[in-house]
């Protein structure tokens, strides 16, 4: 497997996680005004120490640094930033644990946005939590230098106020932000407003040459799975590339279910072989471009604050263009064979997950 950064202009594309994390640590180290973190997991582990040790120096220097993270997802506790907290650092858990009569459904609702905004001028936005858990994993992350960190800084600062209001203007918190040929899309937990599922759709549907969807969790609803099989049926190519395992092996054995019918359909499915495969990316005839912490699955449609970049900016489409070759070059072809003669007790427990499908 050959890892690579790719850059062009103010864009870089890391999808190795220590390189993701050494430019992160580099550009917190030379920030000057602000730094606002904001994530899903965030664990006790050599790389959330360092993480958390950097900020507290910056936090020391009078820095304005503001960290943000899922309370489910979290690995940590107030304590571990203790010192960063007495040094002016500014720390929230999202939405943390609460036990009432709709306990599920509440807490189900996570943040599961990846940022890292720096001077009102870097951002990183991608697939990569701050752990150590995923150093082998296959990511994306991009980091943008130019003015749209502003608008980032808005988003992240609306976050942290709303961090444990369990009601929110969904209307306001979806709304389609534009900066030049990129467009900010958010997504907030609900049935009705869902700006992501309604981008993919609406690119799938768009199509004309080829579609590329790279993403950990392959478990669209029936109407993006709809979308992907006419695409399919009117000449489109369509690939889908996922992890060989991912970190769900009960995930795992519910997408497979659906395989054989995307493999009849004349769906390419690449699954990644070296590690878990963690990024999230849509490119649609080379030129559009879908990337950030979305999932291609029912609970990040339904259930997840998620964050990500839409375009046809020909930089980072080329950027995006590259990763994926890239990580095509290190996955096998699904083995239609292998899948139709599973084992029947595989099919029992798929049958018996459809209906927790919206869980995982």
């Amino acid at each position: 497997m050959t890892v690579k950064s790719y850059t062009n202009n103010d864009y870089l594309l890391f999808d190795d996680p220590l390189k993701i994390f050494s430019a992160m640590i580099d550009d917190i180290k030379r920030a000057e005004i602000r730094i606002f973190l904001q994530t899903y997991k965030f664990t006790n582990d050599s790389i959330g120490q360092k993480f958390r040790d950097e900020l507290t120096q910056k936090a020391k220097q009078g820095l304005d640094v503001y960290v943000l993270i899922d309370s489910w997802g979290a690995g940590v506790s107030e304590s571990f930033f203790a010192e960063f907290i007495n040094y002016g650092g500014k720390l929230k858990f999202f939405e943390k644990i609460k036990f009432s009569f709709d306990i599920f459904s509440r807490n189900h609702r996570r943040n599961h946005r990846k940022l890292l905004i720096i001077d009102s001028d870097i951002t990183y936005i991608g697939s990569a939590n701050i752990t150590g858990y995923c150093i082998n994993w296959r990511e994306c992350v991009i980091r943008i230098k130019n003015d749209i960190a502003h608008k980032f800084e808005k988003i992240f600062l609306n976050d942290f106020e709303i961090s444990n209001k369990f009601y929110q203007n969904k209307k306001l918190s979806t709304r389609l932000i534009r900066h030049n040929d990129i467009e900010i899309i958010r997504d907030v937990p609900g049935n009705i407003r869902q700006p992501v599922r309604g981008k993919f759709k609406k690119l799938i549907n768009a199509a004309k040459e080829k579609i590329i969807i790279e993403t950990p969790y392959f478990l669209p609803g029936s109407s993006l799975r709809k979308a992907i099989i006419k695409a399919a049926n009117r000449g489109v190519e369509v690939v889908i590339i996922t992890p060989l395992h991912s970190d769900l092996t009960l995930f795992d054995i519910l997408r497979d279910k659906y395989f054989g019918l995307y493999y009849k359909k004349q769906i390419k499915i690449l699954q990644y072989l070296p590690s878990n495969l963690h990024a999230k990316v849509m490119l649609v005839d080379s030129k559009l471009f879908f990337t950030g912490s979305s999932n291609f699955d029912y609970r990040s449609l339904r259930f997840m604050h998620e964050i990500n970049i839409y375009g046809d900016n020909p930089d980072l489409a080329n950027l995006l263009k590259k990763h994926l070759h890239q990580t095509m070059l290190d996955c096998t072809e699904f083995n239609f064979e292998k899948w139709r003669n599973r084992p029947y007790f595989q099919k029992i427990i798929e049958a018996l997950l459809v209906p927790l499908r919206h869980l995982f």
